[in-house]
């Protein structure tokens, strides 16, 4: 299928591995050109370097936290006219709720939360006035009750849903869509870190980690990355422009309920 946004141009966040460099793989072979982000600067050179040479479209590069005013600055000086933009980023490490301190949960809301909303305030006027926008969040995947290791990250990613499901009402009518991927246990470096903390904690090996991760997925296998992507730049296209405000999930049919 033709996507239809060949040309188009693209701010993507944390997207120099795992599930942010598939969704830029997926867009880069539709003929979008990118601005890649990511905090290690020979990871992001590298993945641009790498999209660019595959796929024969433009690649731009910001290297830093996505979530500050400063990096903000230079990914719209890259890209001054996004018609896609991919809000994502790494979650904070797995806390007891009982050990999370004040100054965490200000830096995770600030890096979850405000920083990206900071950012979808700036490019979505201008995607309002041209008729084209196509948003898409990557955000936690309720599909089992969270627990407190993850409170720091389930918490604040909520907050955004609920924001960003407000703000998708008011752009629709100017074909600018909202939404979000819930990715639940893709096989990325997420998963080997929370192998590892499941390996201290509990005292398992990382075989019986990982097998428990398999395990708890109806497939019977974690997602590919490139799953991930390709559901991205559906969402992206010009076809998806009836769906917005959705939280969608990407669970291998995990999800016991209806709705």
């Amino acid at each position: 299928m033709d996507l239809g946004i060949s040309g188009r141009h693209a701010i993507l966040l944390a997207s120099s591995r795992g599930l942010g460099r598939a969704c830029a793989e997926s867009l880069a072979r539709e003929g979008v050109h990118l601005v890649l982000n990511g905090r290690n600067g020979d990871d992001v050179r590298r993945a641009g370097d790498e999209i660019a040479g595959r796929h024969g479209v433009e690649t731009r590069v910001v290297v830093g936290d996505s979530s500050t005013a400063e990096v903000q600055e230079d990914l719209i000086a890259a890209c001054p006219a996004p018609d896609i933009v991919l809000l994502n980023g790494g979650g904070p490490p797995p806390t007891a709720f009982a050990r999370i301190t004040a100054e965490q949960w200000t830096d995770t809301v600030n890096q979850i939360l405000v920083g990206p909303l900071a950012l979808l305030q700036r490019v979505l006027p201008g995607m309002c006035e041209r008729g084209f926008g196509r948003v898409v969040a990557v955000s936690s995947a309720m599909v089992k009750s969270p627990n407190s290791m993850m409170s720091l990250s389930h918490g604040t990613r909520l907050g955004l849903t609920g924001v960003l499901k407000g703000v998708s009402r008011d752009v629709a009518r100017h074909n600018v869509t909202i939404n979000q991927l819930l990715p639940e246990r893709f096989d990325t470096d997420r998963q080997e870190q929370m192998a590892r903390v499941a390996m201290k904690l509990r005292g398992i090996t990382y075989e019986e980690a990982r097998a428990e991760q398999v395990a708890s997925i109806r497939a019977g296998r974690l997602g590919r990355a490139d799953e991930f992507g390709d559901a991205f730049a559906f969402l992206c296209s010009a076809q998806a422009g009836f769906i917005s405000g959705q939280s969608i999930s990407l669970d291998g049919g995990s999800f016991e309920g209806v709705f």
